[in-house]
């Protein structure tokens, strides 16, 4: 019998905004195949992210992470991942961001090799943002995307050559509260996904291209598995060659980076590489290790990709992707364009460029940008020192990254200076994301989720610590309040009374108090967050 007929009888409890609006999307095809995904998945969904709570109470009683003795036969094997398409044989600079209809045709058009549009952590997972982009998808997918800018009398479509789409839903931890069924909130991820391949996946295939994926924060090769079940049933319930969907995974926890082996090889008829989450990464080294005072990391702008246990994350994925014959990406070059200031344009730009060399030159693949103006600087230096299409020839077979590499503290200082730094990007960051906006432009750097969950999740690391300043204070909940208090106070000013309330910085601010001055640690500040959108 057809899946679709199997499934056919399931009832779906939709909340009525989630439908009425979006009659393109939410088709009752479309909301079949969604209550099927959560039949068989969300309970094994569930289960993982009980698994990353089990694992936590360990790290907090003192354990680190380590390489699973469990599977050291994968570690050691000869074997390889699946071949590429070829059209992911050259990812050398890679344009992220939300999924916005003038975003998707920019960043389509900006002259990057791929596209990642983002329904995770640069877009605010309002329900509106994410229909929308459902639909910009699929009309960029059809060719049909245009946008008519009245103010600059402007009609933006899509050039005849654009970036490979890849798209990121969002992470196993977040639900969709706009989806009920079987009387449980629906999983963010399935329903991300399994629009997207959904409305897609035949226009797609004609296209000669295939729905691709970016699958984000993963902590266990188990995870990986749970992907690879959905993408081994999507294309059996469309009707699709297994392997036609492709993905690739971001390391940006600390676990996944001691099973980078075991992910690949979980998801090894679909694997096409695996990317440098650097921002993510260095919040999860923080979460993790939240509760052991020997990993206190210092002000956010002293950990860079020449920290110790940053480069030898970034390394030994080149070498384990190099390996298993897949693509290595880099990390993201969040400078903007700054107008009106050469000086600092150079000093910014300056620093993009030695990156993106230090990332080719250790044997990355591509790298990602988030502003378009970013991808010719990137793609100068690819093309400078990579001239084939990849270097996975390169095997990086002198790399030995021991398990006390990927864990070595980084040095630096903790200042005042970096207390009230992360207080301001927190408070602006969560007002943005609370009025719709996913990417905030703040001091010259392109923020998301990822960068602001560094800043929130220091300032608890710090306070809980009671950390020792450079200039000799101790961090107490007195000397945080009177620092946060001031800095609120600058926000207001700069904003305005009006805007302040409006604009939901008020809000902001309480939700940063909830997350900072806490006993508990809170796993993401979109949880608490989420249920104001």
């Amino acid at each position: 019998m057809d899946l679709k007929e199997v499934y056919s009888e399931n009832l779906l409890n939709f909340t009525k905004e989630a439908t009425e609006h979006y009659p393109g999307i939410l088709t009752d095809e479309a909301m079949t195949f969604m209550s099927v995904l959560h039949e068989k998945f969300n309970k094994g969904r569930l289960t993982l992210l009980k698994n990353r709570e089990d694992q936590q109470i360990l790290f907090d009683k003192g354990a680190l992470p380590t390489f699973p003795v469990e599977t050291k036969s994968i570690r050691e094997g000869n074997w390889e991942a699946a071949k590429t398409p070829a059209d992911l044989l050259d990812r050398r600079v890679e344009i992220t961001g939300p999924v916005d209809r003038k975003m998707v045709i920019n960043a389509l058009n900006s002259g990057a090799k791929t596209f990642m549009a983002d329904f995770e952590d640069s877009t605010s997972p309002t329900w509106s943002n994410l229909m929308l982009g459902q639909q910009n998808l699929k009309d960029a997918v059809n060719r049909t995307i245009t946008l008519e800018d009245t103010k600059k009398n402007k009609i933006y479509s899509l050039n005849e050559q654009t970036a490979v789409l890849i798209v990121r839903p969002r992470g196993l931890h977040l639900n969709e509260k706009h989806l009920v069924i079987n009387n449980e909130q629906a999983s963010g991820s399935l329903i991300d996904f399994g629009l997207y391949a959904f409305h897609n996946h035949k226009q797609l295939i004609d296209n000669g291209t295939a729905p691709y994926f970016y699958i984000p924060k993963l902590e266990h090769y188990l995870e990986a598995r749970w992907w690879n079940e959905v993408f081994e049933f999507s294309q059996e319930y469309f009707g699709v060659k297994n392997g036609t969907f492709k993905a690739t995974v971001l390391i940006e926890t600390i676990n996944a980076s001691f099973q980078l082996d075991e992910i690949i090889f979980e998801l090894r008829e679909h694997i096409v590489g695996l990317n440098c989450g650097r921002w993510d990464y260095i919040f999860s080294y923080i979460k993790k290790l939240r509760n052991n005072p020997a990993f206190i990391v210092p002000n956010r702008d002293q950990v860079t990709m020449t920290a110790p246990f940053m480069s030898a994350y970034s390394q030994l994925v080149i070498q384990r992707c190099h390996k298993r014959n897949i693509h290595a990406i880099g990390g993201m070059a969040a400078q903007i364009p700054i107008k009106n200031n050469e000086e600092a344009n150079k000093i910014a730009f300056d620093k993009v460029i030695a990156d993106k060399e230090r990332e080719v030159k250790n044997g990355h693949d591509g790298t990602w940008v988030a502003h378009p103006d970013l991808v010719p600087l990137a793609m100068t230096v690819f093309d400078k020192y990579m001239p084939n299409k990849n270097q996975i020839d390169l095997k990086r077979d002198d790399l030995h990254v021991t398990e006390d590499n990927l864990l070595e503290t980084p040095k630096g200082t903790i200042t005042e200076e970096g207390i009230r730094k992360n207080i301001s990007i927190s408070v602006l960051y969560i007002a943005s994301w609370l009025n719709g906006q996913g990417a905030a432009a703040l001091h010259n750097l392109m923020e998301d989720a990822a960068t602001a969950e560094i800043s929130r999740s220091q300032l608890w690391q710090w306070l809980q610590n009671k950390v020792v300043l450079d200039n000799q204070k101790v961090l107490c909940e007195k000397y945080y309040h009177r620092l946060a208090m001031e800095e609120f106070e600058k926000i207001r000013e700069k904003v305005g009374n009006e805007n302040h309330e409006k604009q939901k910085y008020r809000l902001a601010e309480q939700i940063l108090d909830i997350l900072v001055v806490n006993d508990k640690f809170i796993e993401f500040l979109t949880i608490p967050g989420y249920k104001y959108l």
